[in-house]
């Protein structure tokens, strides 16, 4: 297949950078979803409702966009791979402070700033991989990169399932600490972006406020895009395994079995569509995945067995991830590229900020139509793609953009 030969176009240190990256994304979602399946074990301990604890998961959410932009900034004045280091370690500290929580005050705090972390490590891992990979390899090299999303969401599941009922929420936290040894093998085997380090050796710098100023509708723009785009993925995942526990009576295992159905698909989706889109072009790649969403979300809430749903939840999740497969690659080459470190995950993790109701969203239209959490998703799915395919569609691409070249020409403030 083609896309065997654009990963074979990477030399070895290539090949590193995108493990490493991949794996910090992948390690960042395991600690993060770690949190989702304890809720209710964490509320019992502390004597408070399920959604008192839930709201440690907002202020993660609510706290990203602060480390993009602060991990960011560190990330285009000091490098890519020393500030990607700082950041694995931070945040694999805090989820281990988490597991000493004495109450759930505590816990808020520690899970708060943890968000912080969280935020810094998608923007700085998508920049220094994109800034060290050949231009023919970006497409799947970004599906790779994305995948780790669904990669790290599977790993919590199967910890969850095998570790909890011996070592409980604390103990299931501080596994979460592993991601820590991370940092070695970067510290071993992973180089500094080459773009970056050419940018570094130029006499004058850019500053974010600068780019911004000058890029002020392309920042607006990719930050809506991002906010359809966290629609789009939230809308089918964060109230589904509700809607099949709750509306329709699954249990959990029945639950968890077409969880991992769907986050296959993901992964699968992720990588087909961001290949693909190394040939089409992002935009097109990924306004076709958000079209043939919608005709999939039929058989994704209306399906009336078990194994329809986890079709339709397979293909939904292929088609949403697929989309998504594109963004890395996508987000990194319209970026100015003086604040390539900063302006990509700023823009996610911002349209992730204005997205983070989406579940209480979804939960009052849900109960606005007597329960019906299948409608609910259906009509999110539906208007969110067109919203995704417009955006996308008539957006800026730079999709053959030279990034040494952007290195050479940057421009003195």
């Amino acid at each position: 297949m083609a896309f065997l030969g654009d990963l074979r176009a990477l030399d070895r240190d290539q090949r590193h950078t995108l493990f490493a990256s991949y794996l910090g994304w992948t390690l960042d979602a395991f600690d993060f979803f770690l949190l989702v399946f304890v809720l209710k074990a964490i509320a019992e301990e502390f004597q408070v409702e399920v959604s008192a604890v839930s709201y440690a998961i907002f202020l993660t959410l609510a706290a990203r966009p602060i480390g993009a932009l602060l991990f960011g900034l560190a990330a285009d004045r000091y490098g890519r791979r020393p500030v990607l280091m700082v950041n694995i370690l931070l945040y694999s500290f805090l989820e281990f402070a988490s597991g000493f929580s004495p109450n759930l005050t505590v816990l808020i705090v520690l899970r708060a700033l943890y968000g912080v972390a969280m935020g810094g490590e998608w923007g700085i891992g998508a920049s220094l991989v994109m800034e060290s990979v050949p231009e023919r390899s970006r497409g799947i090299v970004s599906g790779i990169l994305q995948a780790g999303y669904p990669s790290g969401y599977l790993l919590a599941s199967v910890v969850y399932l095998a570790l909890f009922p011996m070592i409980g929420w604390r103990g299931l936290f501080m596994v979460g600490v592993l991601p820590a040894l991370l940092v070695l093998y970067v510290r071993r085997t992973v180089k500094e972006s080459p773009a970056f380090e050419r940018r570094r050796a130029a006499p004058a710098r850019v500053s974010f406020a600068a780019a911004v100023r000058g890029n002020l509708g392309l920042l607006v723009w990719a930050v809506l895009l991002m906010t359809a785009f966290n629609f789009f993925s939230h809308g089918t995942q964060d109230v589904y395994p509700t809607f099949l526990e709750k509306q329709l009576g699954y249990s959990s295992t029945a639950t968890g079995t077409i969880a991992v159905v769907y986050n296959l698909g993901a992964i699968l989706g992720g990588l087909t569509f961001g290949a693909w889109s190394q040939r089409v072009g992002r935009r097109k790649a990924i306004v076709v995945a958000a079209l043939l969403a919608m005709p999939a979300a039929w058989l994704w809430t209306q399906g009336g067995n078990a194994v329809l749903l986890a079709a339709g939840a397979f293909l939904v999740q292929f088609f949403v991830q697929g989309a998504w497969g594109v963004v890395p690659a996508h987000l990194n080459e319209i970026s100015p590229p003086e604040v390539r470190g900063t302006f990509p995950g700023t823009a996610y993790q911002l349209g992730n900020l204005l997205a983070s109701g989406n579940a209480t969203i979804q939960a009052m239209l849900a109960e606005h139509w007597g329960g019906d959490y299948g409608r609910a998703l259906l009509v999110t799915i539906l208007v969110v793609a067109v919203a995704v395919a417009l955006l996308a569609g008539f957006g800026a691409e730079r999709r053959t953009a030279d990034f040494t070249a952007d290195a050479k020409a940057a421009p003195a403030e």
